[in-house]
């Protein structure tokens, strides 16, 4: 059975907002939780050797304590590069070196700090359900031009903007169900 135009919508809406959702998984593990992980500092940029390069290209990094990240460098030259890079981030950390090693110990969340990372979670989520928004607008509006240029039957339109819709209804909740476990991994 031939690939429909429908079919394509719905194909392409869904990837759309699968790749939605592993935007707003990587934003998410990017907020500090209280409990140390290598993915709040593994995308710092460090300017290494005159370009900008992910801290995790240059150093193995790892949390082998709830409230300690452990930076090791493999070129110990770029211990003061990678400090530096801590430091003009929003990570919000100051880090200790020893010369080999930087040491990063996260202190224990207020209750304000909480309530802001909070409300930045709500945010990521709100432009994240956007996102799904604008993808089913998006695949509405191309089913509209097909059905309009006679390449598509109207009960092909309805249905393709009621399978997107239940796309975008299953998809939201999926942003919904992220940001309650995020939530609730702050609480602890």
């Amino acid at each position: 059975m031939p690939v429909t135009e429908a079919d394509r919508i719905v194909r392409e809406s869904e990837a759309k907002m699968q790749e939605t959702i592993e935007a707003i998984r990587k934003q998410f593990s990017t907020v500090r939780t209280g409990r140390a992980h290598p993915s709040l500092v593994e995308n710092i940029k460090v300017d290494y050797y005159g370009s900008k390069t992910l801290l995790k290209q240059l150093a193995n990094i790892n949390a082998p304590e709830a409230r300690l990240i452990v930076i090791q460098p493999w070129d110990k030259g770029s211990v003061e590069a990678i400090e530096k890079a801590i430091l003009t981030s929003d990570v919000g950390i100051t880090p200790n070196n020893d010369g080999k090693v930087i040491r990063l110990s996260l202190p224990q969340l207020t209750h304000e700090r909480r309530d802001e990372l909070k409300k930045v979670l709500h945010r990521m989520a709100e432009e994240g359900r956007v996102s799904l928004r604008n993808t089913r607008h998006h695949a509405n509006d191309e089913a509209a031009k097909l059905e309009k240029n006679n390449m598509m039957t109207e009960d092909d339109k309805f249905d393709t903007k009621e399978k997107v819709q239940e796309l975008t209804t299953k998809y939201t909740k999926r942003i919904d169900d992220l940001l309650r476990d995020k939530e609730q991994e702050i609480e602890k």
